[in-house]
């Protein structure tokens, strides 16, 4: 029988030191792009997968994902008292129906392979993916999300899958780069895995990026292999080892990814949603074609009369 991918994990403690003040009492992956926080994004990703469970692995101190994820009671009933029928239907569909979402503490943060392994006596013995919401990744118009394909892969193969693509060599000691195999179109064979190496010394070009099919075993792989970089639990550690056991493929996506882990990629990632979405991209993108940029400064040209109109409708009545 074929084992699917009904649970996704969402490592969620980190501390956000880059995004900091704004991340002091929030994590990083509920900074909005737009309207929607990060995390909502990787939410709507998995769930297109057909993934049922959603695992969050969070922090001591900060409940704003639960929250996020909880019912609201009060908004909805004074949502309903005001006839505001469409944002009623939004904040009711952050979570669809049927799918659960259970929260795990991280006491200490001692990495991505630890908060991995937090997961454990939610997820068991089934295969489950690992997303990063801090790395955005577009959904391709014909292929879908990046865990819809890879969840198709792992359907065919049943063997853990590494979402990859490929970056700069000079680039290569900002991530774990794979030794790969030829094994089919888009896909590797991954023979070896080195966690940020110097571009002299990487393997190839193709790097792991926040998306991961993982079987349970690796699991026992984090429990046992030592601490690495930084003293933590490494969770390419734990790959590295699961590669004398079992097959691990490398998939390279299609979808545009934005890291938003960075400051930079954040706000670019905010300008490229901002213009497609559907109520405020044409005004937006309008903005943008009025400002004039210099070397250091943005302003307006002609001046805008009505500063509130890029935000669509006023609404004359806000909560």
């Amino acid at each position: 029988m074929k084992r699917q991918v009904r649970k996704a994990v969402f490592p969620v403690a980190g501390l956000g030191t880059r995004f900091l003040p704004a991340t002091k009492a929030s994590p990083k992956e509920m900074l909005p792009i737009v309207d929607k926080p990060l995390i909502q994004y990787a939410v709507e990703e998995a769930v297109a997968a057909g993934v049922d469970t959603l695992v969050f692995i969070i922090g001591r101190t900060k409940n704003a994902i639960a929250d996020h994820f909880d019912k609201a009671y009060e908004l909805e009933a004074e949502l309903e008292a005001r006839s505001k029928t469409e944002l009623l239907k939004v904040v009711r569909s952050i979570v669809p129906s049927g799918v659960e979402c259970v929260y795990v503490r991280q006491a200490e943060a001692l990495g991505l392979g630890h908060a991995v392994l937090c997961a454990r006596p939610v997820v068991g013995e089934e295969p489950f993916a690992v997303i990063l919401a801090d790395d955005l990744i577009e959904e391709d118009s014909r292929e879908g999300g990046v865990m819809s394909q890879m969840t198709r892969y792992f359907n065919k193969y049943q063997c853990s899958i590494l979402g990859v693509e490929r970056v700069p060599l000079a680039e290569s000691d900002k991530y774990g780069i794979v030794h790969p195999l030829p094994f089919a179109t888009r896909l590797s064979n991954v023979d070896g895995i080195v966690e940020k190496p110097k571009p002299a010394n990487a393997p190839s070009d193709l790097a792991v990026v926040g998306r991961y099919i993982l079987t349970s075993r690796i699991f026992d792989l984090l429990t046992n292999i030592p601490r690495g970089a930084g003293n933590e639990i490494q969770l390419t550690d734990g790959i590295a080892a699961l590669l004398s056991e079992e097959q691990v493929l490398a998939y390279e996506f299609t979808g545009r990814r934005h890291d938003c882990g960075s400051k930079l990629g954040y706000l670019v990632a905010t300008v490229e949603y901002g213009l497609r979405h559907p109520e405020l991209g044409e005004q937006f993108r309008a903005y943008l074609q009025s400002c004039q940029f210099g070397d250091s400064t943005l302003t307006a040209s002609p001046p805008i009369s009505n500063p509130s109109s890029l935000r669509g409708e006023v609404d004359a009545d806000p909560l």
